[in-house]
C-alpha cells in the first residue's frame, strides 16, 4: 500500500521551529514506514522527514507574505499533489479545507484529518464532500463535527525524539504560540503566584505584536521570567524535559495541544486550564492537573507531585506514534477493501457480455 501525505507548502516536514500539523505529519509519514509501508510526503524542498518527497515550491514560506498569496500557492501546491498522488498512490490523506474540495479530482479514496477547531462554514464544506473520510484528533473535536462521523484518532509522537529527565530543575515553561487564547497571560501569572520561575518559548506572529508588547514583554526581565524566543527541536527538548511542569492555561477549545504530550514523553507533567480536548489529554494526578483558574494552578504546583517516570509511561501508553499510525494503517485497509479490485469489475463486466 502507498500512502500520499499532502502538507501544506509554507513549513517544512518536520517543522525546524512552528508548525504542529507538520509535525503530526512527520510522525505519522514515519511511523507508517516502520510498518513497511511506502509513504510519499508532498511539501517543500526544504523538508527532512524520512520518507518520499516531492515538491513543486523548493522553500518554505512563514509567515505568508499575504493571506492572497497563501491561498493561491496553497490551492495550486494541492492541486499538483493530488494529481500527483491519483497516479502513484492508493490512499491520499490531505490535511487542510482547501483541498477537500480537490478530492473531486481523484478516484482514489482520500482521507482528511481535522487539526483546527470548530467553524460552521467548513464544517458546512466538509458535509458537502461525503465521500471523503475525515478523522477528528480528540473525542472532543469529533463532537463538534458529529454529522460527519469522524473516526478519532489521537495524535502520537516519536518517544525517542524527547529526552526523559527524572530529576528537574526548578522552573515551570510555556511552550506555543504567544497569543491571548493559549494563555501566556495566565502562564506569567500562575508562575508568580506560586514563586516559580518561568520560561517562554513560542513564536510571535504580526497580529499579536500588540498583545506581546503590552501583556507579556513588561513582565520579562531575564531572570523570574524569561522570554527564549521561538524554539527549534533541540531547544523545545531541553526547556521540557527540565521543567517541573509545562503551564498550558489556555482561554479557548483546544483541538489537541501537541505541546501536552511533548512534554509528558520528556517526564513532565502538565498544568492546564479546561478546554476542548485537555481533559482527554491530561489524567488528573498521573500527567498533570486540569485546574480552573489560576489560583488552582498556582495551588497545584505548590502542592501537587508528580512522578516522571510514571508520566512519561501515560505518553508512551496513549500517544506514541507507532499507535497513531497502527489506528491510521487500519482506516486505509478498511477503505481500500471497500473498493472494487479491478479484476472482479473486469470478471464482472464479462460475465454481463
Amino acid at each position: 500500500m502507498r500512502v500520499g501525505l499532502i502538507a501544506s507548502p509554507f513549513i517544512s516536514v518536520p517543522p525546524l521551529a512552528y508548525g504542529g500539523t507538520e509535525l503530526f505529519i512527520a510522525n505519522l509519514a514515519e511511523g507508517l514506514q516502520r510498518l513497511d509501508m511506502d509513504v510519499t510526503v508532498y511539501t517543500n524542498g526544504e523538508s527532512a522527514v524520512n520518507a518520499d518527497v516531492r515538491w513543486i515550491y523548493p522553500k518554505h514560506e512563514w509567515p505568508l507574505s499575504s493571506e492572497l498569496a497563501g491561498t493561491t500557492k496553497e490551492v495550486d501546491h494541492n492541486s499538483w499533489a493530488i494529481a500527483e498522488a491519483d497516479r502513484d498512490c492508493d490512499v491520499i490523506h490531505v490535511n487542510s479545507a482547501l483541498a477537500v474540495p480537490l478530492s473531486r479530482l481523484t478516484t482514489k479514496p482520500v482521507v482528511c484529518t481535522l487539526h483546527h477547531p470548530y467553524e460552521a462554514a467548513l464544517s458546512e464544506l466538509y458535509g458537502r464532500h461525503n465521500e471523503v473520510s475525515y478523522v477528528a484528533i480528540s473525542e472532543y473535536q469529533a463532537l463538534q463535527h458529529a454529522s460527519l462521523m469522524p473516526r478519532v484518532i489521537h495524535h502520537g509522537i516519536d518517544m525517542s525524539r524527547y529526552r526523559f529527565v527524572g530529576q528537574k530543575q526548578p522552573y515551570v515553561c510555556f511552550l506555543g504560540r504567544i497569543c491571548p487564547i493559549k494563555g501566556t497571560h495566565n502562564a506569567i501569572e500562575i508562575a508568580r503566584r506560586a514563586g516559580i520561575p518561568l520560561k517562554i518559548a513560542g513564536e510571535i506572529q504580526p497580529i499579536y505584536r500588540e498583545y506581546y508588547e503590552t501583556r507579556i514583554k513588561p513582565h520579562i526581565d531575564g531572570r523570574f521570567i524569561e522570554f527564549l524566543g521561538e524554539a527549534d527541536h533541540a531547544l523545545k527538548c531541553e526547556l521540557l524535559s527540565n521543567a517541573t511542569a509545562l503551564l498550558f492555561p489556555v482561554e479557548w477549545e483546544e483541538p489537541f495541544g501537541l505541546a501536552m504530550i511533548e512534554a509528558m514523553a520528556c517526564g513532565t507533567p502538565v498544568i492546564a486550564f479546561p478546554g476542548g480536548a485537555v481533559e482527554e489529554i491530561v489524567e488528573n494526578g498521573i500527567s498533570g492537573r486540569v485546574c480552573r483558574n489560576v489560583e488552582e494552578a498556582a495551588s497545584a504546583l505548590q502542592t501537587n507531585t508528580f512522578h516522571p517516570y510514571i508520566v512519561r509511561q501515560w505518553a508512551e501508553k496513549r500517544f506514541s506514534a507507532d499507535a497513531m499510525a497502527q489506528q491510521y494503517r487500519r482506516l486505509y485497509s478498511e477503505l481500500l477493501e471497500d473498493e472494487p479490485s479491478p479484476d472482479a469489475k473486469f470478471d464482472i463486466e464479462e460475465a454481463a457480455a
